[in-house]
């Protein structure tokens, strides 16, 4: 006899997470860390999809997918005694592993869509560079994480003639529709969205261009479960300030100042300065004649 889903998950649970809820719960300033339970998923609901597109989902990918229909942790930061969302790792459903670039029976005949962009001069890859995905009918691209609006992570089927090939890739879309690689399996890409934290703009770390100075605040205050440290050099950007977490979230007690009134200077100094200063009027063009005046 199966055992409910709701109680399946449960043990698995920091199996999952890899530990990362206790680390983020220790870490200084996180107010709170947010775990979504969700059902695994139906095995009927994945032959589904897989038939609606014409292709097999991996492997590793559809074994998760039969421990839980998804993926999302959140945390959040306290700033002013108020929690202010900063860390989020998202793996879509099923459901919502949708096509990304296929055309949409709603859209215009002559409107123009993501395989208008594709360019045959586009370098081809090589052995540093992989082949980058297309738009058109000779990739399928599928969204994994949307990113919050930074780019999107997905899952690419690279060659689909004659038939879709069952080797898969997971690239990372920026806002300017360029192509960046991350891993060549959904469990080595899930390991990274597990041990960057989920902080923002993480994806960024693994173009030519790397996250923003804002982003990389971030990260220098709580640094991704890494090796690569190239990031977080000194030397590359030296205008970042390095935020220290024990400082930022300590106690917002001020010390009262006191201040001190000037001292009273002793008479002596103060003849003194009287005889500099009118020593120094007096030498000044046209007061002579005006020092020998009677007084009045």
């Amino acid at each position: 006899m199966e055992e409910k889903p709701s109680s399946s998950i449960k043990p698995y649970l920091d199996k999952l997470t890899l530990g990362v809820t206790r680390i983020l719960e220790t870490s200084p300033g996180v107010a709170e860390v947010t775990f979504v339970e969700k059902e695994p998923a139906e095995r009927h609901t994945i032959i589904s999809w897989e038939q609606k597109n014409s292709c097999i989902l991996p492997e590793d990918l559809k074994n998760f997918y039969l421990m839980t229909d998804g993926f999302q942790m959140t945390w959040s930061v306290k700033t002013d005694d108020t929690p202010m969302p900063l860390g989020s790792m998202v793996i879509n459903s099923v459901s919502k592993l949708c096509r990304l670039g296929g055309s949409s029976m709603y859209t215009l005949p002559n409107a123009p869509t993501l395989a208008d962009l594709e360019d045959d001069t586009d370098e081809e890859g090589n052995e540093d560079k992989p082949e980058k995905p297309h738009f058109d009918s000779r990739s399928l691209i599928f969204e994994l994480d949307p990113c919050n609006g930074n780019g999107k992570v997905c899952l690419v089927y690279k060659h689909t003639k004659p038939v879709v090939s069952p080797d898969t890739e997971i690239w990372f879309l920026d806002r300017a529709l360029y192509w960046h690689f991350l891993t060549k399996t959904f469990t080595a890409y899930y390991r990274l969205l597990i041990t960057h934290l989920g902080l923002p703009q993480w994806q960024y770390a693994f173009t030519s261009y790397g996250v923003s100075p804002q982003a990389k605040q971030w990260f220098n205050m709580y640094k991704p479960i890494t090796i690569n440290t190239a990031l977080l050099s000194e030397e590359a950007d030296s205008f970042v300030n390095k935020l220290d977490p024990n400082k930022v979230f300590k106690s917002k007690n001020k010390t009262p100042v006191i201040k001190k009134k000037p001292s009273s200077q002793p008479a002596g100094s103060q003849k003194s300065h009287t005889s500099m200063t009118s020593s120094k009027t007096s030498s000044l063009p046209g007061n002579s004649s005006r020092k020998r005046d009677p007084q009045i």
